[in-house]
């Protein structure tokens, strides 16, 4: 990938990462938009990029929430270590099962609309529910239920935040403390999947020209998420979780329409027979393929006797 446009991803990885908008869905959603399809990219590194990037976000994350850490570390019991450990098993186990078959089917833009648009849909029910739990009444229960949110992230335009605030808000925490534990349970699973593709890749190695695209990406990613912590506490307000959901709908709607507009371009350049014809300027294509101004002989030339 081009220095740029890794850049230009860094970038949206911040702010996308802190909301509950789904950073992997604008990963995925920008580069198909913006028409970066062409560099003939190869699926698994530009996967492992998207680790990258979002292992630069949780560095960020861990230096600029390190008070907020060092807190919840201070009064870490076996409660919290409960929740915690059934907050990362099935995310981890579903994640090693099913990797490849959700990036080899679950990867384009299709799937990522369907994603955003059922996890709007699953944020705006959760969030009518009533808020009368905080964080240090979360149950082993609510861990689980956590996990499975997680787990069912690993599907793109999901959102890994989206999902662990809508079931925190499920199971009736407020909205201050269901961010808070959305973001708790995050960070081990960041932190292992940047691990386990870190791994994978010391083995494969890097190709070397997508090691600049790599450091230039990752070191944005982790200063645009610097730089973005005080959307942390615009979640945490006590603020509806509708504007997120019509965000995420108004991203799928434009990448339904812009498939719509690409689906009926591609029929313009068909004739009602299937044959293709010739977008330039030579005129319509003949049934053979060939350009109008070549005809449809394909044998010598009579000459008159």
């Amino acid at each position: 990938m081009k220095r740029s446009r890794a850049i230009v991803l860094g970038a949206v990885q911040g702010p996308t990462e802190l909301l509950p908008v789904s950073s992997s869905a604008h990963l995925t959603l920008i580069p198909w938009l913006a028409g970066w399809d062409a560099d003939g990219r190869d699926p698994e590194l530009q996967k492992t990029f998207e680790v990258a990037l979002h292992a630069g976000a949780a560095a960020a994350l861990l230096v600029g929430q390190r008070r907020v850490i060092a807190e919840e570390l201070s009064t870490f019991d076996r409660r919290k270590a409960v929740v915690l450990a059934l907050s990362f098993l099935p995310p981890v186990v579903c994640g090693v099962a099913l990797e490849r078959p959700i990036e080899r089917y679950l990867g384009g833009p299709l799937p990522t609309a369907i994603g955003l648009l059922a996890g709007a849909a699953a944020m705006v029910i959760a969030d009518r529910q009533p808020q009368f739990r905080d964080r240090g009444r979360a149950t082993a229960i609510d861990g689980l239920a956590l996990g499975l949110a997680q787990a069912a992230a690993l599907a793109p335009g999901i959102s890994r935040n989206g999902a662990t605030l809508t079931a925190a808000r499920w199971r009736g925490f407020t909205r201050q403390h269901s961010n808070m534990l959305s973001r708790t349970v995050a960070l081990p699973v960041i932190v292992g999947a940047a691990i386990l593709k870190g791994i994978r890749l010391r083995r494969g190695g890097l190709p070397h020209e997508a090691r600049a695209g790599f450091v230039a990406g990752t070191a944005t990613s982790f200063g645009s998420t610097l730089a973005s912590q005080e959307l942390i506490r615009v979640v945490e307000r006590d603020s509806a979780l509708w504007p997120y959901a019509a965000y995420r709908a108004g991203l799928a709607g434009t990448v339904l329409a812009n498939m719509w507009r690409r689906r009926r371009a591609r029929r313009v350049y068909l004739q009602p027979d299937g044959v293709a014809t010739t977008p330039s300027g030579n005129g319509a294509a003949a049934g053979n393929g060939a350009p109008s101004w070549a005809g449809t002989r394909t044998g010598p030339e009579k000459r008159p006797g």
